[in-house]
C-alpha cells in the first residue's frame, strides 16, 4: 500500500484547515487605501469574505478529492493548477478578514470533509463527469461572486478587488475544464450542486 497516496492528503487538509496560506501573486487592493467602513458595512463585508474563505476551503478539498482518484495524467495536471489559484484565494480572503476584523468560520472542517467526499465521488464517475464537475462548480462560484459584487459595500475598494480577481480565475478554470472534454451535468446534478452551495453560504454567513 502507498501510504504517501493517504499521507499527502491529509497534509494538505491540515494545512487547509489550520495554517496560513500563502500565494505567489500580491493580494488584489492591496495598493489602495483601507476605507472607513461604519461598522454595519464591516459586518456585512466580513461577512461576505467569510462565506468566500469558507467556499475556497471547500474548493481546496474539492479538487483534493478528485486528484486522489483522477486517471489521466493531464486531468491530475489541469486539478493542480486549479487547486494552486485557489490557495491563492484563500490566502486573499483569509488576509481580508484580518483586515476587516472578521473570523474564519466554524464550520470549515466540516464542510472540508464533506467537499473532499463529493470531489472524489465526482472523481469515481470518470475524467470527463470530473471535469465537468469542475466546471459547473466554478460557474455556480462565478454567479456567487457576482452576488456579492452587488452587496459589497462600494467603498470597500479592497474587498471588492479580491472578490473580483477570484471571479476571473473562476471562469477561466470552467473555460478550460470544459475546453479539456468535461461533459455537462444533468439538470438535478445542477440543482443539487446549487443546493449544497446555499446551505453553505447561509450557514458560514453567521457562524
Amino acid at each position: 500500500m502507498n501510504l504517501d497516496r493517504f499521507i499527502v492528503p491529509f497534509d494538505r487538509a491540515l494545512r487547509t484547515l489550520f495554517s496560513t496560506p500563502h500565494s505567489s501573486r500580491p493580494t488584489p487592493g492591496q495598493e489602495l487605501p483601507e476605507a472607513q467602513l461604519d461598522e454595519s458595512e464591516r459586518r456585512l463585508s466580513g461577512a461576505l469574505m467569510r462565506v468566500n474563505h469558507t467556499g475556497e476551503v471547500c474548493a481546496q478539498a474539492l479538487y483534493e478529492g478528485q486528484m486522489l482518484v483522477a486517471r489521466e495524467a493531464r486531468v491530475q495536471k489541469l486539478l493542480e493548477h486549479a487547486a494552486r489559484e485557489e490557495t491563492e484565494h484563500l490566502a486573499w480572503t483569509e488576509s481580508r478578514l484580518r483586515e476587516l476584523g472578521a473570523r474564519k468560520s466554524l464550520l470549515d472542517p466540516l464542510f472540508y470533509a464533506g467537499s473532499l467526499a463529493l470531489g472524489a465521488t465526482a472523481g469515481l464517475l470518470g475524467d470527463r463527469w470530473s471535469l465537468g464537475f469542475l466546471a459547473e462548480t466554478e460557474r455556480q462560484v462565478e454567479q456567487h461572486l457576482t452576488g456579492h459584487m452587488d452587496r459589497l459595500p462600494a467603498a470597500d475598494a479592497r474587498s471588492r478587488a479580491v472578490v473580483e480577481q477570484m471571479r476571473s480565475d473562476e471562469v477561466g478554470h470552467a473555460m478550460t475544464a470544459e475546453r479539456e472534454g468535461g461533459a455537462r451535468l444533468p439538470l438535478p446534478a445542477r440543482f443539487a450542486m446549487r443546493l449544497a452551495a446555499r446551505v453553505m453560504t447561509g450557514t458560514t454567513r453567521y457562524f
